[in-house]
């Protein structure tokens, strides 16, 4: 019974306990959600300090500012582009759109073989002789697309 008429008359207190605890929680759970309910935490417990309202409006407020803030974090999340330093990894395909070279295997029927690096590619294009130079302009899936080079 204590611990229950503390919090009511120290309830800015409780919200800045929770809010540190979402806080330290965020580092063992990470994903970025329990930081946004933890700064929410803490908003409304300064801001229950210096304005006292009841526990209905203050859960209200503790809810919007969650909702707004993680909404708001996704979105910029969502809109900030992803940055590395080996931006093909795992494309292998699309590194080469560009890059010219000399078919291996005659394109027959759609489909022939050219040599990029250590690795033997198919290709689509023009029915071409072996020998032909190409260039790369695309890729579907693991297939190259290519055109003739004059």
């Amino acid at each position: 019974m204590q611990i229950v008429d503390f919090v009511a008359t120290n309830g800015h207190w409780s919200w800045l306990v929770a809010g540190l605890i979402l806080l330290a929680l965020e580092l063992v759970v990470p994903g970025g959600f329990l930081l946004w309910m933890g700064i929410s935490g803490i908003a409304v417990g300064l801001l229950t300090m210096v304005q006292p309202m009841p526990w209905a409006l203050q859960w209200l407020i503790f809810g919007v500012l969650s909702l707004l803030t993680i909404t708001g974090w996704v979105q910029w999340n969502r809109r900030r582009p992803a940055r590395s330093d080996r931006p093909y990894l795992n494309r292998r395909a699309e590194h080469f759109i560009g890059h010219e070279t000399v078919l291996e295997q005659a394109i027959e029927q759609g489909f022939g073989r050219v040599v990029l690096g250590d690795t033997v590619w198919r290709v689509s294009g023009p029915d071409l002789p072996a020998g032909q130079a190409v260039r790369i302009v695309g890729s579907e899936g693991a297939v190259l697309k290519v055109e003739p080079v004059f």
